[in-house]
């Protein structure tokens, strides 16, 4: 069920919200300042927002503002709920960009049937439907807000290995369960050692980004493969499990083992490399995440320049124009084809291959 955010500063009508929320079965939390709404909102991303416009410190126009400008809750819905019932509150409060507005006193009928106008919108329109994050057009914005930075970043490519293989031995549905159970484990761990505005959006099918800074890319590395490794085990059966592979089928009714699915992450950073374009950015993942597919932990950082270009200077560049990457990748790597267009298609006829 949904997370709503409650942000009011009279207590008695902030309980009675809550109230409401719980019996209809959303989950509810209540802030009674707008610095507190905004850094709540940026760490937990709840699903809607209820806001008072006059709230101690900023009030509710400079909490919209805040988080319209960052990508990790430009997406989330803000219901307004005030007092001013003038035209021109309202005209400004659509300005910086709540979605709806009821003024106090409400009914409470009208203020619940708006709440799930909101949050099926929102469903529809800029989540991934299969989990409920941020998909590819916030995280073209997410990638975006941090070349417009000099703040030092890091992007984590997430990808499954074998998970074609997987799909067609045990059906598309545990592949479904497979993909949530990655995105539920990089939110656990965002939430337990990132930053309030550390970002996590599903580009789509098995592939995820996280976007945060260099500091917590270890941490994040090391948990997110230890909670994948154990707490994928349960949804496979207890022959390939105890085997270590999945018994499955080429193309020409064959059989032979497949190995168990991983997951790779590909670490890219602005620290090594210092791109000018989310198309740079994009192009540097998936050679990360390549190298991660060949490594034995499944995960690669992304070295300095100079150790890719041979270059001689012990300082990195401060950009990387799309010319050099590719004179990069052609001197690097003979088949760069293969790196941006591997696919599990590609995987499953390497060891159809390997077998015959």
């Amino acid at each position: 069920m949904a997370n709503i955010l409650v942000v009011e500063d009279e207590q008695i009508i902030a309980r009675l919200l809550k109230e409401m929320l719980l019996v209809e079965g959303y989950q509810a939390v209540t802030v009674l300042n707008g610095e507190d709404a905004v850094q709540f909102a940026l760490k937990e991303t709840p699903h809607l927002i209820i806001l008072d416009l006059m709230l101690p410190g900023i009030d509710g126009y400079e909490v919209v503002q805040c988080l319209r400008t960052h990508p990790k809750s430009m997406h989330i819905p803000i219901i307004v709920l005030s007092s001013l019932g003038e035209t021109k509150d309202k005209v400004q409060a659509f300005e910086v960009g709540v979605d709806d507005y009821i003024t106090k006193p409400f009914h409470t009928d009208e203020l619940l049937a708006r709440i799930r106008t909101q949050l099926r919108r929102v469903q529809q329109n800029f989540l991934s439907p299969l989990i409920g994050l941020p998909g590819g057009f916030q995280v073209e914005l997410a990638i975006q807000y941090k070349l417009n930075s000099m703040e030092p970043w890091s992007m984590l490519y997430l990808d499954l290995d074998n998970f074609k293989a997987f799909n067609d031995a045990y059906g598309f549905l545990r592949g479904n369960d497979m993909i949530r159970l990655v995105g539920q484990i990089c939110q656990r761990a965002v939430r337990q050692y990132g930053n309030p505005d550390d970002f996590l959006g599903h580009i789509g099918g098995d592939d995820f980004v996280v976007v945060t800074v260099p500091e917590r890319v270890n941490i994040f590395c090391k948990y997110i493969s230890a909670r994948f490794k154990e707490e994928s085990t349960i949804f496979y059966c207890p022959d390939d499990l105890r085997r270590g592979s999945i018994s499955g089928v080429d193309r020409k009714g064959r059989s032979y083992l497949f190995p168990l699915v991983s997951l790779s992450i590909g670490v890219v950073n602005n620290q090594m490399w210092r791109p000018h374009s989310i198309e740079e950015v994009s192009y540097l993942a998936a050679e990360a995440k390549y190298h991660a597919k060949q490594s034995t932990d499944n995960v690669y950082h992304l070295p300095p320049f100079r150790e890719i270009a041979g270059h001689e200077t012990s300082h990195p560049p401060r950009y990387v124009s799309s010319s050099t990457l590719a004179h990069v990748s052609t001197a690097y790597m003979h088949n760069r084809h293969q790196l941006l267009h591997t696919t599990e298609e590609n995987i499953l006829e390497e060891y159809e291959q390997q077998v015959l």
